[in-house]
C-alpha cells in the first residue's frame, strides 16, 4: 500500500497543523485496512508514534493478529 506521502523527519516533533494532517491521513488509511506497522514504515517513524497519533484521533483499533484462518469451533470436532 505504498503511496507518495513524504516521510516525517525522524526525531523531529510532529506538532500543530502538521500533526493534525498526519493524524487525518493515518486514520483514513488505518480505517481502510492498513496496519499500524505498514503506516509506520510508510512515514518512516515508529509503531509507537503511529499508535499514539491514531489513539489521539479516537480510532477504533482492530483486534491484534489479523484474520484467523482454519479455526474450528468446538461443536465441529
Amino acid at each position: 500500500m505504498p503511496t507518495q506521502q513524504s516521510k516525517v523527519k525522524p526525531g523531529s516533533p510532529v506538532i500543530g497543523a502538521a500533526r493534525k494532517k498526519l493524524a487525518a491521513d493515518l486514520k483514513k488509511k488505518y480505517d481502510s485496512g492498513a496496519s499500524i506497522r505498514e503506516l509506520a514504515e510508510e512515514i518512516g517513524r515508529s509503531y509507537g508514534l503511529v499508535h499514539r497519533i491514531l489513539s489521539e484521533s479516537r480510532v477504533t483499533f482492530r483486534p491484534r493478529g489479523g484474520a484467523r484462518h482454519g479455526k474450528k469451533s468446538e461443536s465441529a470436532a
